[in-house]
């Protein structure tokens, strides 16, 4: 006789085993039709489940955040049922839900292409119509085996094989199609609704191996309206225009080529842009009263043994070996990140209580590992820059370190054009060093160090580094889309396996805390976010090229070039344009290379001593004398650190 407790408190009797669909009739006929599943206990079920003892029972409609990802991995088994309609012989394997959607890989002899999508969509849209219902059955290992050997499913016989001894075993069906799945689904086909849209095809090797046959992987989204779809849409469409490397190109700031497959060849534009965002971070750095070290990149194996770096982050290095050193040093490896290195300098002489917290950083260079399918443009790569640094200090420090963290990167956020940030609390993962013991400390010690910032975080189950837990700071950007940029971790475990020690205020020696932490992550994947934000129209103080002064007739050639030249003595990075070409025909030029200023100089200009400043794209422009244009544009394109450095006296009167 269970007794079933609603989400208000208020409690249901009934007589034996009830389902879901039944308890919401029980309820009311609105709830009974906008039920799509369950959440028993906590676990999210099919309304169609059995509940036979005592629970807690929240039902998901469509408007609840369960919904989204049920209504994505619904539309996948409509996709796969409609592939094989549409092409017979083509085997499913899976077809997760992904961030915005999801995909189904197919295994065919010829390859899906965009040109299938308008009759797979049609032929999804009828299966919806049908509102076949999702039945669930368990069944033996050798029965789904059978099942699917009969259909000619040898990638579901399989996933069924590699299963561990004891799962449950389920298939869903629709109507006559029939797929193996943990589920859980919503009630039909028809709750799928019609607001999908099927996205890209891709080539896939079968569970990534790329000695495995080669999928076809259609990707999809879907969503609970026509409404957010199309607001979707709009945003894919705002990211490919704002894309980085189209944008890159355009503005002739870096390239990538496979000589160099995961690096950054920076031209002298984009390295301009890269040495502003550095110059700007070392002065927030310096200000916070952080050191600044450089360390090797090349590293002996053993190093990397004795951090745990090569037990729980092997498959992520480069490897080296020297043929002409002994055995024991012949094993190198290119560091993939900075902090056993920044231990080691710590560990150089005897490091007092007094010192800490010492707060140590570096713009290293860091190399890593990542297959080439999952290389994206300058945002995902295999050589980097991380703008990182490691505090060490004692555990009662931590609260005070993390305040002054928060502030210095919040400053720095705001400065780069992001007003606010989210923050993910990520606990201890299932590979990890250190005992319970050690990680209970470090989270607790977080923890504290969120409240007395007064950050508010969200759980991040089981995403912390091996070594400790962390914060990682999420940032929207202007089109909505999130990216996880700025970290801090708390570490009891490498000062322990690495031996760092100071000596304390009653002479003994203990191990300091070691916080890892942040702002940007890494140069080369900011300044990606930074040209899709801004979609290369930059601030002025950001621009690589700040100011273009051009020519309208070629009598003032040359005081364009004299008021390039001040400009310049101001600090601006300003080029010419002298081109004996009509300025309606220079304008679009540099538009397109998202220039923000153009000073456009004639023949008056020239007699007269003036400038005509034009801010791009825009048509409004302003005749000014050179010097005040020269000073009104520095002013302009004083970086904000300094702006605020400026005012400081002032303020502090």
């Amino acid at each position: 006789m269970p007794a079933i407790t609603l989400p208000d408190g208020s409690v249901r009797d009934f007589a034996g085993p009830v389902t879901g669909t039944t308890v919401a009739a029980s309820i009311g006929p609105g709830l009974a039709k906008a039920a799509l599943a369950m959440q028993v206990d906590g676990v999210l079920r099919d309304l169609s489940d059995e509940i036979s003892a005592d629970a807690s029972l929240r039902f998901i409609t469509r408007r609840d955040p369960e919904a989204l990802e049920m209504i994505r991995h619904d539309t996948a088994h409509v996709l796969a049922e409609a592939v094989q309609d549409l092409f017979p012989g083509t085997q499913v394997t899976i077809g997760p839900t992904i961030e915005n959607g999801f995909y189904y890989d197919f295994f065919r002899n010829q390859p899906f292409s965009v040109e299938d999508f308008a009759a797979i969509e049609a032929r999804m849209r009828e299966i919806v119509a049908r509102n076949a219902a999702f039945k669930r059955s368990v069944v033996s290992r050798a029965e789904a085996t059978a099942l699917f050997e009969k259909k000619g499913e040898a990638f579901k016989v399989e996933l069924i094989r590699d299963l561990p001894e004891g799962v449950e075993i389920s298939l869903y069906s629709q109507g006559d199609w029939i797929d193996l799945c943990r589920g859980p689904h919503m009630r039909s086909t028809g709750d799928v609704g019609t607001a999908f849209k099927l996205t890209k095809v891709a080539g896939a090797y079968w569970r990534g191996k790329s000695e495995n046959p080669v999928l076809s992987r259609i990707y999809g989204t879907a969503w609970r309206d026509q409404k957010e779809l199309d607001a979707y849409l709009l945003q894919v469409e705002e990211a490919e225009r704002r894309d980085h490397r189209r944008i890159g190109r355009e503005m002739d700031l870096f390239h990538l080529q496979e000589e160099a497959t995961g690096s950054v060849f920076w031209h002298p534009k984009g390295w301009k842009l890269y040495r502003t965002v550095e110059d700007y971070m070392r002065r927030r750095l310096d200000q916070a009263d952080y050191q600044e070290v450089k360390t090797p990149q090349v590293l002996d194996r053993r190093l990397w043994e004795a951090s745990g770096h090569w037990e729980n982050y092997r498959k992520n290095m480069f490897m080296a070996t020297v043929e002409d050193q002994d055995e024991a040093h012949r094993a190198l490896a290119l560091k993939p990140m900075n902090c056993p290195c920044h231990v080691l300098i710590f560990n150089q002489g005897l490091r007092s209580y007094r010192e800490l917290p010492l707060r140590m950083a570096e713009f290293g260079a860091c190399h890593r590992y990542e297959p080439s399918g999952a290389l994206h443009g300058i945002m995902r790569v295999r050589a980097f820059t991380q703008d990182d640094a490691h505090i060490f200090c004692t555990e009662a420090q931590i609260a005070e370190e993390t305040v002054r963290f928060v502030a210095l990167l919040t400053a720095v956020y705001r400065d780069l054009g992001f007003d606010s940030f989210r923050v993910k609390f990520s606990d201890r993962p299932a590979e990890r060093a250190g005992s319970d013991a050690v990680w209970d400390q470090a989270e607790d010690a977080l923890r504290r160090g969120c409240e007395a910032a007064g950050v508010s975080y969200e759980m991040n189950p089981g995403e912390g580094a091996f070594y400790g837990p962390k914060l990682e700071f999420v940032l929207r950007d202007a089109i909505g889309r999130d990216w996880q940029c700025g970290t801090l971790q708390t570490d009891f475990v490498l000062p322990e396996r690495l031996g760092a020690e100071y000596v304390a205020e009653d002479g003994s020696r203990k191990r300091p805390v070691m916080l890892h932490r942040a702002v940007l992550g890494s140069f080369e994947r900011f300044i990606g976010i930074l040209i899709e934000q801004y979609a290369g129209r930059f601030p002025l103080w950001l621009a690589p090229v700040q100011v273009v002064v051009a020519t309208i007739v070629s009598d003032a050639d040359d005081y364009a070039r004299q008021a390039a030249a001040a400009l310049a003595k101001a600090g601006l990075r300003v080029e010419f344009d002298l081109r004996n070409e009509k300025i309606n025909r220079k304008v679009p030029d540099h538009i397109g290379a998202r220039v923000p200023v153009l000073a456009v100089v004639g023949r008056r200009e020239a007699e007269e001593g003036m400038l005509v400043l034009r801010r791009l794209p825009g048509r409004e422009q302003e005749t000014l004398p050179l010097a005040e244009a020269v000073a009104r544009l520095a002013a302009e394109a004083t970086p904000p650190d300094r702006v605020e450095a400026e005012k400081a006296p002032v303020a502090a009167q």
